[in-house]
């Protein structure tokens, strides 16, 4: 397994997108930063162009972006605006490319998420929808749309893997494939096994300790479940920590630690 930080979860500075952490995530030992893509979208070409060098310097890989669409860009309910939606993917298709990004986290749920009484079944179709511009624009730069199911708290829409995977089938494109996060699987109290029917279509993996989604520093009940699910599944990919932090550099090596002590633990 590949192992990553999240950088938006700590980012302290007003772009958002996390880059202030990639040298220290570097010095650690991570093999990969993932930088939130609505936040790298919103910035001007110039301040684009800096993050992209100060990436390259660092000598680490962007290999997988999360929070794809913004609240602005609304992906359910009356509001959508189709044109609206296909010039936003692909500019921020477009900029994860240049960063070399290989995955594209689909959580969204400011944009997603479905407007006191509309209909469900049409906002899900409008999900559909989306994931298949987004199929469109990935397809075009080589890049794996990952569907994050997240938890009741922040979503009223795609909860569980089981219906993540219900709606990768229901899009049917081989650039939409889904992610597994730990936290959120927990919160929703999903059973590991589901792990089991997703096969290579498990394309990217969060991991963050369920108090307080935060880093973690020691080995806790769960973890060694959720990691050997993911082993018997075969998934060798990429796994990245998502938490908040109050002292980033002790924390993420304290959390390195422990996902490498997971993934080799037999």
């Amino acid at each position: 397994m590949r192992f990553g930080i999240c950088g938006s979860m700590v980012a302290s500075q007003p772009d958002g997108t996390g880059i202030e952490v990639v040298e220290q995530v570097r010095e650690i030992g991570y093999d990969y930063i993932e930088l939130s893509l609505a936040h790298v979208a919103a910035l001007s070409d110039e301040a684009f162009d800096t993050v992209r060098k100060r990436l390259q310097a660092s000598g680490l890989a962007c290999e997988a972006c999360n929070n794809f669409f913004p609240r602005s860009v609304r992906l359910t309910g009356a509001e959508v605006r189709w044109p609206d939606v296909r010039q936003y993917t692909r500019l921020a298709v477009d900029r994860a490319a240049e960063l070399g990004a290989q995955v594209i986290v689909f959580g969204s749920s400011a944009a997603k998420n479905v407007p006191e009484g509309y209909p469900k079944y049409r906002a899900w179709q409008q999900i559909v929808t989306a994931l298949h511009i987004a199929a469109d624009e990935a397809g075009r730069k080589g890049i794996v749309i990952a569907i994050e199911p997240l938890n009741r708290q922040e979503s009223n829409i795609v909860n569980s893997v089981a219906e993540g995977l219900a709606l990768m089938q229901r899009v049917k494109r081989a650039e939409v494939q889904v992610l597994a996060d730990y936290y959120h699987m927990a919160l929703e109290n999903e059973d590991l096994s589901i792990l089991s029917l997703t096969g290579p279509a498990l394309r990217h993996v969060h991991f963050a300790r369920v108090a307080g989604r935060t880093y973690p520093h020691a080995v806790e009940p769960g973890f060694q479940l959720f990691f050997d699910a993911l082993k018997a599944n075969g998934y060798t990919g990429r796994v990245s920590v998502e938490g908040f932090s109050n002292d980033f550099y002790q924390d993420a090596a304290a959390a390195l630690a422990v996902v490498r002590r997971l993934a080799q633990a037999e």
